[in-house]
């Protein structure tokens, strides 16, 4: 517990009670580890799961002597980042020390960027609901990663209750950019929405440049998510905190909206909100205190004494301008010119993450409509009920175009191509065939299916009666029959068509 919350653990306040009584500010800073070959200041591999500490030298392990080299790819990537995030770019700019004492951080001190950014003031828009969120950017700064600590012989993986800690320097020295919001207001009851879609939209915008794999799962991007809340109407924002390491889309979205529920709760008991970090918890969906949050008084930065200044030509900058690729946004518009979607179509296909699936399906030779059906539905389901984003389902692209292509062919239903589906994500082989090995195919053999046809009307012949005498409606009963006689794998269409050629009516 925080020391100066209350004596006793505020109640959490429900998050639509807290929002009729406070206004929340968020803010977001996101880092992304650039997929550059080397290291930021050293020539070192930079690929991830390799053995500890194989993947280092005396330069980021700080050892004396030892100088850095800016990497320039990775000045490129972040100034090509800027411009798509509509920043200014700095013609000066120098590196800093941040200074401070971790386990994890060799040098006791990390090279940074302070008051002198190489991109700045910028801006990202947003939609959430129908609404465009304009996102302002404070400034995306260039930095070395830290290394990483694990904590051996406690339950959590944290820390305290651990019997012993272990360093794995790999990761120090890879190029970090930090993307880094200004306050974002006037979200109301969207703010984790809002949080969850600027993280999104960065995210989709790092993949579209190739400056990173932005793998969440990897840490290759990492959310800090700033939180305050004030009473409506009130004349300054709130004490903020900061939820540190947030590691997926969903969490981000849960970490601000529990921060808010958790604030409302402080406040509403009488106590005040600490300026702190704080740990998200994925199995609870809470936050947990970290530590009291150091003011830049407390890193004394100054100024790098080991790397020149940074000093882009306007001329290079214009020339990657010009090689941008097509940016998220743009390419939303065309393919939704290109599909004939609505604005709720393609805001249905954003908010589940699936646009680069349906996309690449299409690709592979489905129509957009059999493409969309199948990612918004039965696929979304999927991944909701796992937890994941409908990416990291074990089917492909190829493989959902595969399905299209039977349920066009008429050699499956769409019962038939859920069982597929589930077939092909339980490892069972491609469509075709988990088709083979289940015995799904629609059964199409004429004799088959009349003896089918027959068997039902012979079970019912009331309802046979019924449709002689005018109520073709009540076809629908008789085809029911025929679908549970073969499994679910009669064409319902044919099996209509026998069912009224045998009992003489035509509609």
């Amino acid at each position: 517990m925080s020391g100066t919350e209350t004596l006793a653990t505020p109640a959490i306040v429900p998050y639509e009670k807290a929002l009729e009584t406070y206004e929340p500010v968020i803010g977001l800073e996101v880092h992304v580890e650039l997929g550059t070959a080397s290291k930021m200041f050293c020539g070192c591999p930079t690929a991830f799961g390799a053995e500890p500490n194989t993947q280092v030298c005396p330069t980021c392990l700080g050892l004396p002597g030892s100088l850095p080299v800016a990497n320039k790819k990775a000045i490129s990537s972040i100034i090509r980042l800027g411009l798509a995030l509509n920043c200014s770019i700095a013609s000066w700019c120098r590196f800093a020390r941040k200074n401070y004492f971790y386990p994890d951080m060799p040098k006791d001190f990390q090279i940074s960027q302070y008051d002198e950014p190489i991109c700045f003031e910028g801006h990202l828009d947003v939609e959430v609901e129908g609404r465009t969120f304009r996102i302002g950017i404070e400034r995306v700064h260039l930095e070395e990663d830290t290394g990483k600590s694990l904590h051996v012989g406690g339950a959590t993986g944290r820390i305290h209750g651990a019997s012993h800690s272990l360093v794995d320097y790999n990761r120090a020295g890879i190029p970090l950019v930090e993307v880094v919001t200004k306050p974002v207001t006037d979200t109301g009851s969207l703010a984790p929405e809002v949080a969850r879609a600027y993280v999104t939209e960065l995210r989709d915008i790092c993949r579209t440049l190739g400056i990173s794999d932005v793998r969440m799962e990897e840490g290759s991007l990492r959310c800090d998510a700033n939180v305050s809340i004030a009473p409506r109407g009130a004349s300054e924002w709130g004490t903020r905190s900061e939820t540190k390491n947030v590691n997926s889309l969903r969490s981000v979205e849960r970490a601000v909206r529990f921060e808010i529920s958790r604030q409302a709760g402080v406040l509403d008991a009488g106590g005040r909100v600490i300026q702190e970090t704080r740990h998200f918890q994925e199995d609870s969906g809470t936050t947990t205190p970290g530590r009291s949050k150091e003011t830049a008084e407390d890193y004394r930065y100054f100024p790098e004494p080991d790397l020149v200044p940074i000093a882009p030509a306007p001329e290079w900058v214009e020339e990657l301008r010009a090689a941008l690729p097509e940016l998220p946004t743009a390419r939303r518009k065309r393919l939704q010119a290109e599909w004939d979607l609505s604005d709720l179509d393609m805001q249905a296909l954003t908010g589940v993450g699936a646009l680069d699936s349906v996309e690449a399906t299409v690709a592979a030779g489905a129509s957009p409509e059999a493409a969309r059906k199948w990612w918004l539905g039965e696929l979304a389901r999927r991944a909701n009920e796992a937890g994941v984003e409908v990416a990291a389902l074990a089917i492909t692209p190829a493989q959902v175009a595969e399905v299209c292509a039977l349920v066009d062919a008429g050699k499956l239903n769409d019962k038939l191509a859920r069982q597929v589906i589930e077939g092909v994500l339980a490892g069972e082989g491609t469509p075709e065939q988990v088709v083979a090995a289940r015995g799904l195919e629609v059964v199409s053999d004429t004799g088959a299916l009349s003896a089918a046809v027959d068997a039902a009307i012979a079970a019912n012949a009331g309802v046979a009666d019924k449709i002689r005498g005018g109520k073709i409606q009540a076809v629908g009963a008789l085809v029911g029959a025929v679908m549970k006689e073969t499994r679910g794998q009669a064409d319902a269409a044919a099996a209509k068509a026998l069912i009224l050629e045998k009992l003489g009516v035509s509609e």
